[in-house]
């Protein structure tokens, strides 16, 4: 391999690990936040807002992500990684500042100012495609998945840690993520070269709804297009409510500062899985064993964790006594099979879609397939955290069985339509 494509490689690693640090600081408190600034709202809408406050975010996703593909294939790769930088140096400080004063306007505004600077995560994966050869693509697009365990390790600690040095709402997580957002940007500027192939002829139009039928007209994309969205809609129901099933079931009994440092604990647990199924496992085993192969133990190892899960937390009255004294390796390990599935689906099924895409078109099938997991995750949380109820009444199983469900049908079209 030159050394344009390990540069490339490398400082697309750094440049999406830095800025999704920023990122795991701030979502863990998301809901907790949300939850203070709604005050006396009648808490069986604290659920369907918080779902809006989480959503917001991946919205912007959906409606940015083909566009800034397709003008990444049009200008280059670097450009529009560094507008996207920039724009979370800039969004990030103004959650900080909604923090600070507790809005509730400003932190949605906030959250949808990341969500447009965040839909270049598309972009970075095609610096990927673009100097990686086919046969080994799943593995280079596993350096993303690492960048994601690694800012969802580390970042919620630090989130948490510095969410709980005083009683309000602090405005420390906010400043530390825009500040990570900024040396990501002045390391991509100084580092990152550009790879975009010569010759692309990318479609003109911001939000060209033709990159969508293209995409989903031949079943060798379709499939892989529609196991993602499935996959990350399940994920995004079980990511949506952990927090609130931590604080209000597994943490009810401790002060606010020590229930914020769990989350953390929590959080960079799963990170930890995530981070190293990818660097060591997945690029182990994809070039080995396939893409296919891979998706289809992935979507094994998710329903499994799922459904463990579920029958772990089944007796929400005995959760605080069973999970963390006689119980708790068990929803560990249950978390750890539902992230480690994850983690298998997710880099093999973004290099099904390269290596089935022309090279002109990396930035926007990928950018495309950004969107639909965007779509998963607009909708995940807000479906996630209406089954789980309100404070006074949760009902922890009911997202991890309607997660199950729609793992069930994936695993079908997984196993009978995913050759091409």
């Amino acid at each position: 391999m030159s050394r344009k494509p390990v540069a490339a490689h490398l400082v697309a690693f750094a440049t999406v690990a830095i800025d999704l640090l920023g990122f795991g600081i701030v979502l863990p408190l998301l809901p907790l936040y949300g939850d203070r600034l709604l005050g006396d709202v009648d808490p069986l809408w604290h659920g369907p807002i918080i779902g809006l406050l989480l959503s917001s975010f991946s919205a912007m996703q959906f409606l940015c992500a083909p566009g800034w593909g397709r003008l990444s294939d049009r200008i280059g790769r670097r450009p529009v990684l560094m507008i996207g930088l920039g724009g979370s140096v800039v969004f990030y400080g103004l959650f900080a500042y909604a923090s600070w004063i507790e809005s509730l306007a400003l932190l949605f505004v906030s959250r949808i100012g990341a969500g447009i600077a965040g839909a270049t995560i598309g972009t970075a994966q095609a610096v990927i495609a673009d100097s990686t050869p086919p046969e080994r693509r799943a593995s280079g697009m596993a350096l993303i998945g690492m960048a994601f365990g690694l800012g969802f390790t580390v970042g919620p600690v630090v989130g948490s840690f510095l969410a709980g040095t005083q009683a309000g709402l602090s405005p420390a997580p906010g400043l530390a993520a825009a500040g990570l957002s900024l040396a990501a940007l002045l390391f991509a500027f100084m580092r990152l070269p550009e790879t975009r192939p010569e010759g692309a002829r990318p479609r003109r139009s911001w939000l060209d709804w033709a990159s969508w039928r293209s995409a989903l007209a031949r079943r060798a994309t379709a499939v892989p297009l529609l196991l993602f969205f499935t996959a990350t809609l399940a994920f995004a129901i079980f990511e949506g409510t952990v927090a609130r099933f931590a604080r209000d079931v597994l943490l009810q009994d401790l002060e606010p500062a020590e229930q914020f440092q769990r989350l953390g604990l929590l959080f960079a647990y799963i990170g930890v899985v995530l981070m190293l199924t990818q660097g060591l496992l997945v690029r182990r085993l994809a070039p080995r064993i396939g893409e296919i192969a891979m998706t289809r133990y992935g979507l094994t190892l998710m329903i499994a964790g799922l459904l463990l899960a579920a029958i772990a937390v089944s007796d929400p009255a005995d959760v605080s006594l069973s999970v963390w004294q006689g119980g708790t390796l068990i929803i560990l390990l249950a978390m750890a099979l539902a992230v480690v599935g994850f983690a298998f689906l997710t880099p093999s099924l973004q290099a099904l879609l390269s290596k089935r895409t022309s090279a002109w078109h990396q930035g926007e099938t990928l950018g495309v397939n950004q969107a639909a997991a965007a779509i998963a995750r607009i909708l995940g949380p807000l479906l996630g955290n209406s089954l789980y109820g309100s404070q006074t009444a949760p009902r922890p199983t009911w997202p991890l069985s309607a997660g199950s469900l729609l793992i069930g049908i994936a695993l079908v079209v997984g196993w009978s339509r995913l050759e091409e």
